[in-house]
């Protein structure tokens, strides 16, 4: 749809205008459980509410599937406590501040806080100072300084009690000498060792002399995989696509030195003040681990640094003693591994591109007996490459072969596809079960029709879930009979538009808090309407009748089969006009959400009934008799009718025209719906033409039976005009019918 310029301003006039999105993401299960693979995971240290022990401890998880979840580990297993929701777009990294802070990043660009141990799972801040995706994030444990990169080949520093502003870039504006305010100063520089793993499978470290970690937001000419810093916030190091680990001193925004050694992308990285296995001064690599037969995308060390647990992409944990470079096959996963998390000396969290978490034993619980038979070796010096001639080319033996414990996730979607009729859709998960779905409700059903119906919505399965956009005007193509939607009451003339339809059954909670709003506001204001939406809007068109909130005014129910799930409601997603996306749960709108928040046209449609102009809703075609037969002609040139319009239809139409023999009766009277809504009657008193219901009544044995013929196949009664140009014409020109009387069955 092109809007339409105002007076006096028409240079863009043809231009068309991209108007906001609105998408809804549907999930069939428990809000619980993750339900796609989980990116990041972490557990607070011991200072942090509940960290003492292993029966109190909180596990925070991010996954792809958008949202971040806060475990409960109890003795009787894994709770999930709150289930934090914002980000729209996999949720990359997570960290948690000295003051309790939880901080997320997410490929959808932005950095979010959290209250962590807040049981409201709302969102207190989001920057977007990054261009591209955020794929890691590092703390400083002692105080609030959290560091950021991305695939934009930028990295930020923030301080969470500073307005939590990239203190890069205020260190350029502090002045010459480069010190932001806000950031800790008089810090001590311990000792520190660098541990990295890379795509090529190895896993190694590094010793760094008594210097600052370096760090600065420019100098990255290539993505940002990872980042660590250690606790007192003085060091920083970096790693990506580079191939190399980039060492920063955050306060002056100098780069302090370049390691080079890895031969592909550095995916991993972990910093310990004793020092060890880089070494700074002589700025080259003292030890290489070649532990993994493919890429390394995740470590995880032990507090004193004396053991290194290794995962990644070919499915593998294992566990490195840096003393003796011995390393052993911990546990095999059935995903590649994405995190590690050890939970004291006695377990270890892993996540994979599965949507559990599985809780292994760590080397400190294995027995003698178990590392005697699980697959140990010395790891060896050159990439991919193992001492492992005692072992005889078998596969090797994993320590643990089943974890202790699962958090369990559900299935994510991995494929889909959108049947004909544009209201279900077929997917398929990661366990390969197959469902079909309404899109219109947001449930799983048992039976689809063919029919071709205009592609009304647009969505993807990115996060795990159905996500289904619509967009203007395109949403509203599509339409229905009322009858064909088991409507009680509903004439069979009777269409309803899916979009609307679906609008309302998704509004229903918003729509239904904003008459009680508007109510107390009218109450208090004497009757007068409530202010706000009646104010001139730059993206709103233009409209006679668009002077008031008419939220008050009647409005019809929400069809059956148009509402949605309580239990387990959908997230809108959608981007304010002054803010960027947000998300939230419908029914968790509280009826103050306006056109600040919401796209106008939504808005527009649930409020005022109003649907943008159409193109392609009615199908032209002929109607003539079959070659051979001596029927009459019935018209003389196109019919038109809705896209929708069924073969029985005309078969009706047929019937009334056609002269064969006389009828009992010959009266034709007009029907008018008395059910439906406001708007779409309209249409259907206008819109079918000839094609209205018709009372002729024949004598039994002279009634014919007619056919409707298409490219010489007879037609279903239920099959639609369009799903006949679309299978059966299969041609750009003007869809032809033919009909014929059969003998009478």
């Amino acid at each position: 749809m092109h809007r339409v310029g105002s007076a006096g301003n028409n240079a863009n006039a043809s231009r068309p205008r991209k108007e906001r999105r609105l998408t809804y993401v549907l999930r069939d299960s428990n809000d619980s459980k993750h339900c796609s693979g989980v990116n990041c995971l972490i557990l607070p240290g011991v200072d942090a509410p509940g960290g003492g022990g292993d029966g109190g401890h909180y596990l925070f998880s991010g996954s792809r599937d958008g949202t971040l979840k806060r475990w409960e580990l109890g003795n009787e297993g894994a709770v999930c406590g709150v289930t934090f929701e914002s980000h729209v777009d996999w949720v990359n990294d997570v960290v948690v501040t000295s003051n309790d802070t939880l901080v997320s990043c997410s490929s959808d660009t932005t950095l979010k806080t959290w209250r962590a141990y807040a049981n409201d799972g709302e969102c207190t801040r989001t920057f977007r100072q990054h261009s591209d995706y955020v794929t890691s994030l590092a703390s400083a444990h002692q105080s609030n300084i959290v560091a950021s990169g991305g695939l934009g080949c930028e990295v930020f520093i923030w301080d969470l009690e500073a307005a939590m502003v990239p203190l890069a870039r205020a260190s350029s504006e502090a002045g010459s000498e480069g010190r932001y305010d806000g950031f800790p100063s008089g810090l001590s520089v311990p000792a520190e060792r660098l541990s990295t793993a890379n795509s090529t499978g190895n896993a190694s470290g590094a010793m760094l002399a008594n210097s600052y970690a370096p760090i600065s937001a420019k100098g990255h000419k290539e993505s940002v995989y990872a980042l660590a810093m250690n606790d007192s916030g003085t060091l920083l190091v970096s790693g990506g696509t580079e191939k190399a680990v980039r060492v920063w001193d955050p306060r002056s925004g100098a780069k302090q030195m370049k390691l080079k050694g890895h031969t592909d992308n550095v995916r991993a990285l972990l910093l310990d003040p004793t020092g060890r296995l880089w070494d700074l001064g002589q700025q080259r690599c003292v030890h290489s681990y070649a532990v993994h037969t493919d890429s390394v995308w995740t470590l995880a060390s032990t507090p004193s640094f004396s053991h290194v647990y290794s995962g990644g992409k070919d499915l593998s944990v294992y566990v490195t003693d840096l003393a003796t470079r011995e390393s052993t096959l911990l546990c095999t996963e059935q995903q590649p591994v994405l995190r590690l998390t050890l939970q004291g000396d006695e377990w270890l969290w892993v996540t994979t591109t599965d949507s559990a978490l599985n809780k292994w034993p760590s080397q400190e619980r294995a027995s003698l007996k178990a590392f005697q038979r699980a697959s140990t070796f010395v790891a060896g010096s050159l990439p991919f490459t193992r001492a492992r001639a005692c072992m005889d080319g078998s596969a090797p033996v994993a320590l643990y072969t089943h974890p202790t414990s699962t958090i369990p996730g559900t299935a994510g979607i991995v494929r889909h596809s959108i049947l004909n009729d544009r209201r279900h859709v077929l997917t398929k998960d990661a366990t390969g079960n197959v469902k079909l779905w309404e899109i219109t409700r947001g449930t799983v059903i048992t039976d689809f029709g063919k029919v071709s119906v205009p592609a009304w919505f647009t969505m993807d399965t990115r996060l795990g879930s159905i996500s289904v956009h619509l967009d203007t005007p395109q949403c509203f193509s599509a339409e229905m009979y009322a009858a064909d939607l088991h409507v009680p009451g509903a004439s069979e003339e009777l269409k309803l538009n899916i979009g609307q339809e679906t609008l309302r059954g998704l509004m229903a909670s918003w729509m239904t808090r904003r008459r009680q709003r508007s109510s107390i506001t009218s109450t208090a204001a004497n009757g007068d309407a409530e202010s706000g939406i009646g104010e001139h809007h730059p993206d709103r068109r233009p409209s006679s009748d668009d002077s008031h909130d008419d939220s008050n005014s009647h409005q019809p129910l929400v069809l059956p089969a148009f509402e949605f799930s309580t239990s387990s409601p959908p997230s809108i997603i959608t981007e304010g006009s002054q803010g960027g996306p947000w998300r939230k749960k419908a029914s968790e709108l509280d009826g103050s959400e306006d056109e600040k928040d919401l796209p106008w046209w939504v808005m527009d449609c649930v409020l005022h009934n109003r649907l943008p102009p159409r193109e392609n809703a009615k199908c032209s075609f002929f109607l003539q008799p079959c070659e051979g037969t001596s029927l009459q002609i019935l018209t003389q040139g196109k019919l038109s009718a809705p896209r929708i319009l069924r073969m029985h239809k005309v078969v009706n139409y047929v019937l009334e025209k056609l002269v064969i023999d006389k009828p009992l009766e010959d009266s034709v009277s007009e029907t008018t719906s008395t059910t439906g809504r406001q708007g779409s009657q309209q249409a259907v008193g206008n819109g079918y033409g000839p094609f209205r219901p018709g009372s002729r009544v024949w004598q039994q044995p002279v009634k014919p039976v007619v056919e409707i013929v298409c490219n010489d196949q007879v037609l279903p009664l239920e099959m639609s005009l369009a799903t006949v140009r679309a299978y059966i014409w299969k041609k750009p020109e003007d869809l032809c019918l033919q009909y014929r009387t059969v003998p009478n069955r």
